[in-house]
């Protein structure tokens, strides 16, 4: 009985040799067929995208914005929410343009007196060196600082403290 079991074995090894030869062996997946073009996808938003406060174009974060093409300023409690403002503002000339981008209250003067331009600047908050919101007319573009009313000058003044966070936009 031995040899038949070995006889019989002998002959499916040689059957699925043979059909694996065929390719009839193995299961296989049949090729796909090619896909279609997958739609584009949608662009990610950049990781550093931060949020805004409602109502202006700055960040959450920001305590005082600016923006630039609007003459629009505003103080916000740095956590996305809109203290005063919109107040009228004017930014530098082209000559001298105010500065976009991040900054931190640097130091605040009362009564500064530009010894550059033999000019009063009341109620100022420097944000970089030489460039501070304070109290100016609105109507006139100015050497890179940031220009508001009497009355929002002060509540800037009063409201801004060293190493709060100032943004402009343009």
């Amino acid at each position: 009985m031995t040899g038949r079991w070995i006889a019989r074995l002998g002959a499916t090894v040689a059957a699925c040799a043979a059909a694996a030869g065929l390719g009839l062996g193995t299961a296989q997946a049949a090729p796909a067929a090619p896909a279609a073009p997958a739609a584009p996808a949608a662009p990610a938003a950049p990781a550093a995208l931060a949020a805004t406060t409602p109502g202006t174009p700055c960040a959450t974060t920001a305590k005082a914005c600016m923006d630039l093409s609007t003459r629009q300023a505003w103080l916000t409690d740095g956590a996305g929410h809109v203290t005063a403002g919109p107040f009228a503002a004017r930014g530098g000339k082209s000559s001298a343009p105010t500065p976009v981008g991040t900054f931190s209250v640097e130091k605040k003067v009362r009564h500064y007196w530009s010894t550059e331009f033999d000019a009063p600047m009341p109620n100022a908050v420097f944000f970089q060196p030489g460039i501070a919101f304070h109290e100016d007319s609105v109507n006139v573009a100015s050497n890179g600082c940031v220009h508001l009313g009497w009355g929002p000058s002060q509540t800037f003044y009063d409201t801004l403290q060293p190493g709060n966070q100032v943004q402009v936009v343009s």
